[in-house]
């Protein structure tokens, strides 16, 4: 999938075009427009740096030890469900996909039913071309709303039934069935999989919980 906006001319219509990410985020080498799926896996190997891949840039993901915490701790709830139920196959922050030709993303947690899972074998590329059921991305603050609304537009038009955005600092979860059609949880309320995984609930508060913990007597 590649946009059909205006014409880049300069590094501002470039950060925009990515939804406003910031200048930091943005590798300069292979120049932007010519970068590739063999240079997303050539920085994680030299560098052990994830990037996304979005219209021939490599954009950084950002994510810091609370996300970490947080993607940990729901990937790890998910993955029980869905193994219980054979179900399909639950990533973690650094499992990459292919969305579209040329479009490499990385949600922080992603659930794929055994339906898209080709063969119904694990996928040994580095960057398989799959399509979650469920994405999670964990806000960071280095996130825009113009870089998420454009992950969300991607995420749906490749065909994910259901995204999340969990922001840890108002701690809430956003609960997209569509673009444009959210719910916004907060710890009072109950997540659920709704057609996604079916009978899938987990309180709002539980997830959190992770953060509020303490180190017992020693």
């Amino acid at each position: 999938m590649t946009t059909t906006a205006a014409p880049i001319h300069t590094v501002a219509d470039l950060l925009e075009r990515l939804g406003g990410v910031s200048p930091s985020r943005v590798r300069l080498l292979p120049p932007p427009g010519t970068a590739t799926e063999r240079d997303v896996i050539e920085v994680e190997r030299r560098e052990d740096r994830l990037c996304e891949l979005v219209d021939g840039v490599l954009v950084e993901k950002v994510m810091g030890y609370v996300e970490s915490l947080l993607a940990v701790a729901l990937a790890a709830i998910l993955d029980r469900f869905v193994v219980e139920r054979n179900l399909g196959l639950v990533s973690g922050e650094a499992g990459m996909v292919r969305l579209f030709a040329g479009l490499v993303r990385i949600p922080d947690v992603a659930f794929v039913s055994w339906a898209r899972v080709p063969g119904g074998r694990v996928p040994e590329a580095p960057i398989p071309q799959l399509v979650p059921d469920l994405a999670v991305e964990i806000l960071s603050a280095g996130n825009t709303p113009g870089e998420m609304a454009r992950k969300l537009g991607e995420y749906f038009a490749a065909g994910v039934r259901l995204v999340w955005l969990i922001d840890p600092r108002n701690r809430t979860v956003a609960v997209h069935g569509a673009p444009d059609r959210v719910k916004v949880l907060g710890e009072r309320d109950v997540l659920d999989g709704g057609e996604v995984l079916k009978g899938f609930r987990l309180a709002v508060r539980e997830l959190f919980a992770r953060l509020d913990r303490e180190a017992g007597d020693r």
